[in-house]
């Protein structure tokens, strides 16, 4: 019988065929290439092809999982090779699924701890394909954790940041017998090249000036530059944080968060007229109109006691809110909020949820870690730049 040898590039074949738009036949022919190919990795790993006696074995084959694959194309359905110490794992999915890995992570030492449910076991072997073990997290801990390091330690002083954003959100940590809150500290910035990127992350026992100071402070040691405006909630420690660290740097306090602090002062009753005219005021284009929309509210609502305390609040906090009306009209939209922040706060709230208590800070640091890399990747690759219309990004490329 003839043996035929085919000599396949399989970054190359795999690269082709998650681009390309593909028939039914051809999702057939990848599922059999991509098998092809977990099976060739698994004898590599083992060091012995199947039936093969040789001294230098390192592992026994034990069988398949299947797992689906859900791409561009399609969702596919493979057949994973399995090992029978559980060391092997499969290079195929890891290019497309970091967050993944650190979602299965994280409610696979739920189980081991004994903090989850027999639903979520059962989630954790449908996705991993593995028992819950140990030495699964260890293995799997071993190939994601130094790639988190690099991404969470790397330097930033390939670019400057135009503006940062900072924000803090809030998960549940088991820690001594004990579920307790901790902050999450998130930066975001606008380089050079007018891309955002996530500049750092930090999980702290509390939100205080001297945790936010300690935060900025080490991305100024990684190479962060003075910004021109940075972006937040009007946290007094962050505020602190910021004149310390970043001094002489203009601070913008987000728009919305100020202006629910307003409207929670006014009275409910009767009040929708003086709360539009309120709204106007953050609309302006310029510092001009937000002045004038100012006065009109204040002669709206001035000769009225119930409207004092939000007037008060207003004129607290105004200048620091019409910051961004210093800038080109177009990046308005994206710097008077940070609303572009909290869309990422959603995104590892969405895996958050299900994870409900991290058993670890680790395992936290390890899902938020790897949810930000990939968002961060996604704006790397992303063709559109930072540049906004009125809420929708522009069609213009970088």
């Amino acid at each position: 019988m003839t043996q035929l040898n085919i000599n396949i590039n399989m970054e190359e074949l795999t690269e082709a065929v998650l681009n390309s738009n593909i028939t039914s036949m051809m999702k057939s022919m990848a599922v059999l290439v991509f098998n092809a190919y977990m099976e060739a990795e698994r004898d590599e790993h083992i060091r012995a092809s199947q039936y093969e006696r040789t001294i230098s074995r390192t592992d026994y084959r034990n069988g398949y999982y299947e797992r689906d694959f859900t791409l561009s194309i399609g969702r596919l359905t493979l057949k994973v090779p399995r090992t029978r110490n559980g060391d092997f794992s499969t290079k195929l999915f890891k290019r497309y699924n970091r967050m993944d890995q650190a979602f299965v992570l994280s409610m696979v030492e739920a189980v081991i701890n004994g903090v989850s449910t027999k639903k979520v076991s059962k989630i954790v072997e449908q996705l991993c394909g593995e028992t819950v073990s140990k030495s699964f997290v260890s293995s799997a801990m071993k190939h994601l954790d130094p790639e988190l390091k690099e991404f969470r330690e790397r330097s930033l002083t390939g670019h400057t940041f135009r503006y940062v954003y900072f924000d803090a959100m809030y998960i549940k940590v088991r820690e001594d017998h004990r579920v307790i809150s901790k902050a999450v500290y998130i930066a975001q910035g606008v380089n050079d090249l007018n891309k955002r990127e996530i500049l750092g992350f930090k999980v702290s026992d509390q939100e205080s000036k001297e945790t936010w100071r300690s935060f900025l402070q080490d991305l100024r040691d990684r190479g962060l530059m003075q910004p021109k405006l940075v972006i937040s909630d009007a946290h007094q420690g962050l505020k602190a944080a910021i004149q310390e660290v970043f001094v002489g740097a203009a601070w913008q306090r987000c728009t919305v968060h100020f202006l629910r602090n307003i409207l929670d002062v006014m009275p409910k009753k009767d009040s929708e007229e003086q709360r539009q005219a309120l709204r106007k005021i953050f609309r302006a284009n310029t510092l001009q109109q937000a002045l004038e929309s100012r006065q009109a509210f204040e002669e709206l609502t001035g000769g009225e006691n119930r409207f004092s305390k939000a007037l008060e609040t207003l004129d607290s906090g105004f200048m620091d809110a019409m910051q961004y009306l210093q800038e080109p009209e177009v990046y308005h939209i994206s710097l008077r909020t940070t609303n572009s922040l909290e869309r990422v706060n959603r995104e590892i709230r969405r895996r958050e949820q299900v994870v409900s208590i991290f058993p670890n800070t680790d395992s936290a640091e390890r899902l938020i870690g790897a949810v930000l890399m990939d968002i961060h990747e996604d704006w790397e690759k992303n063709r559109w730049t930072f540049l906004m219309k009125t809420g929708n990004p522009i069609v213009g490329r970088t």
